[in-house]
């Protein structure tokens, strides 16, 4: 049996490799190897043209992490620590998130992609979540990881993949979600309460996670996406 096709967005920016220095489309590689070892098939998905219409020839869809959203695309301006803007990636993401979505698209959320599925459903996010929780364990230096436990709510998809018991998971982020978008629910917290995972009822498998799944060995939530997808 063919394996799934995931398609995987990933970043465009200065990257140096081999005897070049150059603009790249780039994703760190433990996407890929999670993918491929949940039976699923990694497909790049880079910001550019008009990738949304891809979704028909996708199995299920991964936005990965990276900078922060464009605040004005949930009513803010742009706080002192946002960073990282990429107006066409915003666009490129906003766009495959909503065919995803319309075509129920079994979809896999990571960090900004928690952010992004929130704000494209009306949400908004926490610009610099150090202000409201008064620690930066959420994103403790450039760079490195803060590992922090999170607690899966019982009766949710999250809870049925990971179990109910807190799991800790590795955190790099300074945003959050704020106020939650249209149908979105709360499926995990951290201790300090930051919402770090989100789902939509109704949908076959429309879940985000704030945290890192990628990095670690539990591939559990990338299988649940490739069995999803199957």
């Amino acid at each position: 049996m063919s394996r799934p096709v995931i398609g995987i967005t990933c970043y465009v920016e200065p990257a140096a490799f081999t005897v070049w220095e150059t603009r790249a489309a780039l994703l760190p590689y433990d996407y890929v190897e999670q993918v491929v070892r949940a039976g699923g098939q990694p497909v790049l998905l880079p910001p550019a043209g008009d990738p949304a219409p891809l979704v028909e020839r996708l199995d299920g869809l991964i936005v990965a992490g990276g900078g922060d959203v464009d605040p004005g695309r949930y009513g803010e301006e742009p706080a002192e620590h946002t960073g990282y803007v990429r107006k066409f990636r915003d666009e490129a993401e906003f766009g495959l998130v909503g065919a995803a979505l319309k075509a129920e698209l079994p979809f896999l959320g990571i960090c900004r992609g928690l952010q992004v599925l929130n704000v494209h459903l009306g949400g908004g996010l926490h610009q610099h979540l150090p202000d409201v929780t008064g620690h930066t364990d959420h994103s403790p230096a450039p760079g490195r990881y803060g590992h922090l436990p999170v607690h899966p709510e019982p009766g949710t998809r999250l809870a049925q993949i990971l179990g109910t018991e807190p799991v800790e998971t590795a955190h790099y982020h300074h945003q959050a979600a704020a106020r939650l978008g249209d149908g979105l629910i709360a499926t995990a917290t951290a201790e300090d309460g930051t919402v770090e995972a989100v789902e939509l009822p109704g949908h076959p498998f429309t879940l985000a996670v704030q945290w890192h799944p990628e990095t670690g060995e539990d591939g559990r939530l990338f299988q649940a996406l490739v069995t999803a997808a199957t």
